[in-house]
């Protein structure tokens, strides 16, 4: 009997169903022993049941191991040795990014269940009923928008469906939704429930009407670009519908977008904006993701985190620089280094292009006096989302060097740090690699000449694997509301609209010259968006939805030229991550002599290049889904 009703909430996707009594429907230990009528007859009661349900919301990555997932697509390399295999491999599988059909219905069924049981509630007071009922239906209209990122269309179920045990479950069998009209789902339950919602809150981590908007602009400008874009990979389309979205409804997504974008800009859901609090805007651009003040006023919903409450992760154990690192030995740490692909995105303060300049016009090393000279007059958003080299973690200055370089060229490196030995010519033995890398095959050190700065907390203790971070995972922000209302706006041809926004998010990172409407393209759309989002799980849905992802990680290595070439370029080839490595070099006949020199390294264990498939845009289906349910289609290129 088990395995027959395991087969049937498998093949049917109906969570749960019938199997289980209406009261166990939350694993919630502070209401497992009360009935449906006292767990929703105390608003206290309903805010733990919620709390439950927030926590389970799908992610593209949180903070719950996701740095593996931030260390993929080329714009960082993972420096462990157990996750060598981002950079070996040469392509994703059609299962990535996929969803297990089991646990995701049965999240939505409870959703569904929480719905009827507080509009059936006689206990709470109206007002506490129509905010748990919109908070309710927030939560299953945000996770239909994210299994549709990842599936396309979907089975649409709103009820909590009841298998009678009859021995004929058919009747419970669901075919996928139109792609389009899961998005439309998701617009329409944020237009339904935005008024039932409070206005900026202190609470970020429950749903506003702000999140509710930004919720709709997001999937609305997604639904946009798949309708003009998806006609570039006609491979990528059912011919029902399940796929793809039809050519022609662009425009109508785009204005949604716009408009829904444009009620947060114009205050009608709380006064949100672009966090400006610290005067140093690399500092203020870092601190925006660590502040938990009300006076950050850009974070729209969080997951958070409270070391107090025992919720805590371990992004800053994984990531902090290997000399900084709070346990013992140093073995958490450093596993997240950005690559020099991300770096050399973060334009010039003229807002040109142009490749971190370690040698001339003529491949002549350039020395440089201090480390960061090599950065200098950059956008401010890449030292508040990169640690780089001369840089400093909590007040300490790191130690990000791979030796010296010698007068013929050569390296004069070790392996191990702490092992001094002396210079050629030399008798005194010197410190000749810097404690936090680089050095090929050094895992927890950095392998590309960089560490992550973006959520990296310098609370002390939170680097500690039994102390942990605090840090909230950002969903949605008042800057990519921004950028969502730019391109949705280019997009309608509202170009000077367009600049407007995006200057905006630009001169919060001192990129102080306004470009103009003209300026606007749509390689400045897809630039704006790496730069500002990067590590906040937008880049993979960014190019899916462009149609972009086949050709920018195209399966090819790349060469220096790919790297240092077409920076700023939506197609530009990003298939492998390379690094920037810092030298000191040693020539004492010379007047460079003490002075640091950079080489453009591919770190050893990169061996893969990253190949986008036409399969990858949508996940596969399991095959015990699909020859359970004849009413579920396969996904083309499965």
């Amino acid at each position: 009997m088990k395995n027959i009703i395991a087969i049937i909430l498998l093949a049917f996707l109906i969570g749960l169903g019938g199997c289980k009594k209406d009261s166990d429907f939350l694993n919630v230990p502070s209401t497992s022993l009360l009935t449906n009528e006292q767990a929703f007859s105390d608003p206290a009661q309903v805010v733990s049941i919620l709390a439950d349900l927030y926590s389970r919301q799908l992610e593209f990555s949180d903070f719950h191991g996701g740095w593996r997932s931030f260390a993929d697509f080329s714009e960082s390399y993972p420096s462990e040795t157990g996750s060598n295999y981002l950079v070996q491999r040469t392509g994703w599988g059609y299962g990535e990014w996929g969803v297990n059909w089991f646990d995701n219905y049965h999240y939505i069924r409870e959703l569904n269940l929480f719905i009827q049981r507080d509009s059936a509630a006689t206990a709470l007071s109206e007002q506490d009923k129509a905010r748990f009922l919109a908070e309710g239906r927030f939560l299953r209209a945000n996770f239909y928008f994210e299994m549709v990122k990842r599936m396309g269309g979907i089975p649409l179920i709103l009820t909590p469906l009841q298998y009678d045990f009859n021995g004929d479950p058919s009747y419970l069998q669901q075919a996928r939704a139109k792609e389009s009209d899961i998005y439309d789902f998701v617009i329409s339950e944020a237009q339904a429930i935005k008024d039932a919602l409070p206005l900026k809150s202190g609470d970020k981590s429950r749903a506003t009407k702000g999140a509710a908007l930004a919720m709709e602009a997001r999937a609305a400008l997604y639904a946009g670009s798949i309708a003009k874009y998806g006609a570039a990979t006609p491979l990528v389309t059912l011919p029902g519908g399940e796929v793809g979205i039809s050519p022609g409804k662009e425009t109508a997504y785009y204005t949604t977008a716009l408009a829904a974008a444009q009620e947060i800009i114009n205050g009608n859901a709380g006064a949100y904006s672009l966090y400006k609090n610290k005067p140093d805007l690399s500092e203020n651009f870092a601190a925006l993701f660590l502040d938990k003040d009300a006076t950050n006023n850009e974070a729209i919903l969080v997951e958070d985190y409270k070391p107090k409450s025992g919720k805590t992760h371990g992004f800053t154990v994984n990531n902090q620089p290997f000399s900084s690192g709070e346990e013992s030995g140093n073995g958490d740490a450093g596993r997240l280094n950005p690559s020099l692909n991300l770096v050399e995105a973060f334009e010039k303060a003229d807002n040109s292009f142009a490749p971190i300049p370690a040698t001339n016009g003529s491949g002549v090393p350039i020395y440089y006096t201090s480390q960061t000279d090599i950065f200098a007059g950059r956008d401010a958003r890449l030292a508040g989302t990169v640690i780089l080299p001369g840089s400093s973690f909590k007040g300490q200055p790191l130690d990000i060097w791979a030796g010296y370089k010698l007068a013929d060229g050569s390296i004069f490196t070790t392996q191990d740090a702490s092992k001094l030995l002396p210079l050629p010519g030399t008798s005194t033995a010197v410190q000749v690699l810097g404690k936090d890398g680089p050095y090929n095959g050094n895992e927890f050190r950095t392998q590309s000449g960089f560490y992550i700065r973006k959520y990296l907390d310098p609370t002390p203790g939170a680097g500690s694997r039994g102390t942990g971070s605090g840090v909230a995972f950002i969903k949605y922000r008042y800057a990519e509301v921004l950028l969502n209302a730019a391109e949705a706006a280019f997009e309608l041809g509202q170009t000077a609209v367009a600049a407007d926004y995006m200057n905006q998010v630009r001169a919060r990172a001192g990129l102080i010259v306004p470009l103009t409407p003209a300026q606007i393209t749509f390689d400045r759309i897809v630039h704006e968006r790496r730069v500002e989002l990067a590590f906040e799980g937008h880049i993979l849905y960014d190019l899916k939805r462009w149609r972009l992802a086949h050709i920018v990680w195209d399966g090819t290595k790349m060469t220096e030229a790919d790297l240092v070439t077409n920076i700023g370029s939506s197609t530009k080839k990003n298939t492998q991550p390379y690094g920037l490595w810092p030298y000191k070099y040693y020539n004492p006949a010379s007047p460079d002599n003490g002075k640091w020199v950079y080489s453009i390294v591919l770190p050893s264990a990169v061996t893969g290049a990253n190949k986008f498939l036409f399969g990858n845009y949508y996940s596969f289906i399991d095959d015990n889904v699909r020859s359970a349910n004849p009413k579920i289609v396969k996904q083309p290129n499965q």
